[in-house]
């Protein structure tokens, strides 16, 4: 298990480096050469978001997960130890496990019954001696390197990756005090999205985009003043909730979305005398403290963070949209095979005071695009997404015109450049 020093979540800015304006080529959201490049270079040399520990308590318990045209297959393999293979027999290529999730005492192969061990190794191989060649005692599920931060089980596809925590920093270090792991999965599902996978990233990195297809959020959050910092692979924008946009017309009107927001803190709007800009210190106020009544460590948060969403993106395809009591997480996978396709994957995650029971488990479902409604502004970005991906496939679009409200996408296609591109290539 990895794990960093705790500390309080930095609120400085970073320095901003230059990253030049010309257009994004729309070959990078439409090109299966293009898509092809990424997957080699960097989809097979970056650590992915497997899924949660906690759905693998049990030694023998285990799960599998997608990406790309690779199944793998997480299984805990001692109290201590987490492991990643490749899922595919060694024998002829069929799958170890179906998708989901179970337990086994050992893997074994439906075909022709080869069976592995936990770790992997060759247990039993039927009628061996009828392979005139032998089989190799090494002949084994494939493994991978895994690791576990912040209640979740990473992977890579490259042997010789870097730590994790080298791979995560600055971003780990910064996430630490909100406790992931006291977290507990309350909303699980996968849907189809007929887009690419940098599409749906780009949809949630950015704001400028609010005053367009959402504009109900101008009434509870300041989609102006807004502070991004970008790293070396990662990076991340602090937007304050609890306010109304500077675009609202109506800078001292308590909204209808604040008022909610009071009466969930347990003020009764009707009876709050306080003006529009005093609502949100009201917020940060009480949430500390029914927090902290609960029984959850917020110390290392700071009063901003008890109401603005500090989202996070961990390279190359995870979303976090931060909270002091539970988090919204959102992970990009690509299509096997189209770069006008995607899987979207959305989880929502509460916290869970200790000595307190978790909820149950959702189990997972995996929809259509636009087969269900996702809320009111996740289903304006999922009508918006398919509409972008097929303008992007004209032939009179050249490419992405980014302003400096949306540098976080520029900043993302860098560092795709860095690996497929990069001093090594």
């Amino acid at each position: 298990m990895t794990t960093s020093v705790r500390q309080s979540t930095p609120t400085e800015k970073a320095p901003e480096p230059f990253m030049g304006t010309e257009l994004i080529p729309k070959e990078r959201y439409t090109s299966k050469e293009f898509m092809e490049l990424e997957w080699e270079r960097m989809w097979t040399k970056v650590w992915n978001m497997a899924g949660r520990e906690s759905d693998i308590p049990n030694v023998g318990d285990y799960f599998t997960t997608e990406l790309g045209p690779e199944s793998l297959l997480i299984v805990r393999e001692q109290p201590d130890k987490v492991r990643a293979f490749y899922n595919v027999c060694p024998h002829r290529g069929n799958q170890i496990r179906n998708p989901g999730m179970g337990h086994a005492e050992t893997f074994q192969c439906a075909y022709h019954f080869f069976e592995f061990n936990l770790d992997g190794s060759k247990k039993f191989v039927p009628d061996e001696d009828t392979f005139t060649q032998g089989v190799p005692q090494e002949t084994a599920l494939v493994e991978l390197p895994c690791d576990t931060w912040g209640g979740f089980v990473w992977f890579n596809m490259n042997p010789d990756a870097e730590p994790l925590l080298e791979f995560l920093d600055p971003v780990a270090q910064h996430l630490d005090p909100y406790h992931f792991e006291e977290y507990a999965i309350v909303q699980d599902m996968t849907i189809d999205w007929d887009c690419n996978w940098k599409a749906s990233v780009d949809a949630f990195n950015e704001v400028y985009h609010v005053q367009g297809i959402h504009p109900q959020l101008l009434e509870s959050l300041d989609d102006i003043h807004v502070q991004i910092d970008l790293y070396e692979r990662h990076n991340r924008y602090l937007i304050g909730f609890g306010v109304v946009s500077p675009r609202y017309p109506n800078q001292d009107e308590i909204t209808e979305p604040l008022k909610g927001r009071l009466r969930q803190a347990g003020v009764d709007p009707a009876t709050f005398e306080g003006r529009m800009g005093e609502v949100r210190p009201l917020l940060q106020q009480t949430v500390r403290e029914e927090a902290t009544a609960r029984g959850m460590d917020v110390s290392g948060l700071n009063d901003d963070q008890m109401t603005d969403d500090y989202h996070y993106y961990i390279f190359p395809n995870l979303t976090f949209n931060t909270s002091a009591t539970g988090f919204g997480f959102f992970r990009q996978r690509p299509h096997a095979s189209d770069p006008n396709k995607m899987y979207f994957d959305i989880q929502s995650y509460a916290r869970v005071p200790e000595g307190t029971e978790p909820p149950p488990r959702p189990v997972h479902t995996q929809h259509k695009h636009g087969e269900i409604s996702l809320g009111l502004g996740m289903d304006q970005d999922s009508y918006n997404l398919p509409r972008v991906q097929k303008g992007m496939n004209s032939r009179s679009f050249k490419g992405l015109l980014i302003n400096y409200r949306e540098r976080r996408i520029r900043h993302m296609n860098k560092v795709i450049d860095d690996y497929v591109y990069g001093p090594d290539r």
